[in-house]
């Protein structure tokens, strides 16, 4: 779900964030279910406070909320980066502020690997145990006037039951759990973390984790990319995503051998992937190895899907190479 940009720092976002907490005190209706369930069934293997006190502070001034929270994690996963060298990367002037898939792709196009949290309050928890700051939208104002702000979260004492956050012009500003729950929800509780290449987030599922890898291989980031499939691959050592990609930045980067490795790895433990195949046929052919890429082709082919065309192209392609070298 994609929000226009908050109007950061601004006295309306302000009173609107004190007309809330009003609110807040009332009780009643108002549904926090993240703090709730955190309440019920507190996590017995957290650290009981944990504050993150080397991440810097910069101010988010009036609209650029974002690139100042951007730069903060940046400068913790150790990218230097201010808020003036951030804003062109995610500052939309139309909407006045920065939208998540800004926030993500930046963040990527930095080195950094971007994963979007679960929907979960003890998941930030575990990250900020972790040693990793995270980045929250919430709304400050209403549900029919809303001010959409992205703050960062370093901290929590779960005895106070509260967390300690980045925010506008405040370097530790102390939100309660359920003042968080409160302002979250609105944004379907997302968040996001910039992890430096190779690094798993302490909260990591295995799928979303693959797909986060993916999308900084997609950005470019070939040799960061190669990092974090390394790391998803420790963890989860037969994820086809993980070997598929490795291979195909291993390839990219010119490394043949190690290409080789990862696609046979991935034939070897998912023998219906066509792609596996086909890709492993590819590499070999490149190795001048005629005789295992046409075999490696013709499983693809086997197998059909909807990489036959793609599959039919490679071995038409080795056999026409085996003709041309004799």
């Amino acid at each position: 779900m994609a929000h226009p940009g908050p109007d950061c720092g601004s006295a309306r976002a302000g009173l609107l964030s004190a007309l809330l907490a009003v609110a807040l005190s009332l009780g009643g209706c108002v549904s926090l279910p993240q703090s709730d369930a955190l309440r019920d069934s507190p996590p017995q293997d957290l650290p009981p406070r944990v504050e993150l006190t080397q991440v810097p502070f910069h101010q988010q001034d009036d609209f650029l909320c974002g690139p100042a929270s951007l730069a903060m994690v940046f400068n913790a996963a150790g990218v230097q980066a201010s808020v003036e060298s951030v804003t062109p990367l995610v500052y939309l002037p139309g909407r006045q502020g920065s939208l998540q898939a800004e926030m993500l792709g930046a963040t990527r196009r930095s080195g950094l690997l971007a994963y979007t949290l679960a929907p979960k309050l003890e998941d930030l928890l575990r990250e900020i145990a972790a040693g990793t700051p995270v980045v929250v939208l919430v709304n400050l104002g209403l549900r029919l006037m809303p001010v959409w702000h992205y703050a960062v979260v370093v901290g929590y004492d779960l005895d106070k039951r509260e967390v300690i956050v980045r925010s506008a012009g405040r370097r530790r500003d102390l939100w309660s759990f359920g003042f968080l729950d409160f302002l979250w929800q609105e944004s379907n509780y997302w968040s996001m973390l910039a992890l430096p290449a190779g690094t798993v987030p302490a909260s990591a599922h295995e799928n979303e984790f693959a797909l986060a890898v993916a999308a900084l291989e997609q950005a470019g980031r070939a040799r960061e990319a190669r990092e974090s499939y390394r790391a998803l691959l420790e963890r989860w050592p037969h994820n086809l995503i993980g070997l598929i990609g490795l291979g195909n930045v291993e390839f990219t980067l010119k490394d043949l051998a190690a290409a080789e490795s990862a696609f046979r790895r991935a034939s070897a433990a998912h023998p219906s992937s066509a792609i596996a195949h086909n890709n492993l046929a590819h590499v070999l052919a490149a190795l001048g190895r005629y005789d295992e890429a046409e075999h490696a082709a013709r499983a693809a082919i086997a197998l059909a899907g909807p990489t036959l065309p793609q599959s039919r192209r490679t071995l038409e392609a080795i056999l026409e190479q085996r003709v041309s070298r004799r």
